[in-house]
């Protein structure tokens, strides 16, 4: 019984003592949490603070890398003007009207990568196949103008080429009798893109008068202002004939770009899709695959006899 008592006197000792021993250890546990909960907040101001620095450092990087991007941007633009589109400006009164002194136009060099040549009716711009220019006040631009010009952003003004209407092309037989119509393989042209006031064709003795027959690879030229245009007409005694080599052409002008109030597309005239126009040429691809089908239909009948 004393044993008894003494064992039931015990266990009451031992709850206290584990129930006083767990209130100092759930304090110590509480203010160990309490010290992680603090680092935790802590750690999460020194990472708010890491973000905002971080914030900084792209707003720094990116200004480092403003060159990169310039030079990026400057390097495109290389490579669209050499490849894709150049701008030109219009420096005389020959293309009137549908060109005008000052006009802005960009240039297709595209279309040639391709192996395309030039049509009749295009607007084109070339580099001077002999001396067309010999005379004509050369432009001094200052080094920031050439370097915008290097790069495309800006027309060049040092580049000797023209920019003229395509009426022939290799083939093609072209005759101006009088004050016209231009004659393209004895078809008269209806040329609405004639300056007002002009003729089709120049009366007078210094090459106005004409007919040519345009070698493969060459092109025709005229002016639209038939009057006050130096084209192929009055080249005709110089080494090239008044022709311009196809390997000479920058590219085809297909829209007016600048001023924006004179903003237009430059399409081929309908005139030049007048039925029997090329009949010249049209034979030749017909005559070309006829010549080259003759030794395949010989083998196909030798091989069947065989």
């Amino acid at each position: 019984m004393a044993v008894g008592a003494r064992s039931g006197h015990d266990e009451p000792e031992d709850e206290r003592e584990v129930i006083s021993g767990g209130g100092p250890a759930g304090s110590d546990d509480a203010h160990d949490s309490g010290s992680r909960d603090a680092a935790a907040g802590e750690g999460d101001d020194q990472s708010g603070d890491e973000a905002g620095g971080s914030g900084q450092k792209k707003q720094r990087s990116f200004w480092k890398e403003l060159p990169l991007l310039i030079g990026i941007a400057l390097l495109l633009a290389l490579l669209i003007k050499t490849f894709l589109v150049q701008a030109f400006s219009i420096p005389s009164d020959s293309m009137q009207n549908t060109l005008q002194q000052g006009d802005r136009v960009l240039v297709d060099k595209l279309t040639p990568w391709f192996g395309s040549e030039p049509e009749r009716g295009e607007v084109v711009v070339f580099h001077d196949p002999g001396n067309w220019l010999a005379g004509e006040p050369t432009p001094n631009p200052n080094a920031f103008q050439k370097a915008l010009s290097f790069i495309g952003l800006m027309p060049s003004a040092e580049e000797k080429d023209l920019i003229k209407r395509v009426v022939g092309v290799g083939g093609d037989t072209v005759e101006c009798k009088g004050t016209g119509p231009l004659l393209v393989n004895g078809q008269a042209l209806n040329e609405p893109y004639v300056f007002p006031g002009n003729t089709a064709c120049t009366d007078d003795t210094e090459g106005g008068q004409f007919k040519v027959k345009v070698p493969e690879g060459k092109l025709w030229v005229m002016g639209d202002h038939r009057q006050n245009s130096m084209d192929s007409r009055y080249h005709q005694d110089d080494p090239g004939g008044g022709f311009v080599p196809v390997d000479n052409v920058v590219g085809r002008a297909f829209v007016i770009a600048w001023p924006p109030t004179r903003w237009a597309t430059l399409p081929v005239p309908d005139t030049f899709d007048q039925p029997g126009l090329a009949a010249a040429m049209s034979a030749a691809p017909g005559a070309l695959g006829l010549a080259g089908a003759v030794p395949f239909v010989v083998w196909r009948r030798r091989r069947a006899r065989a």
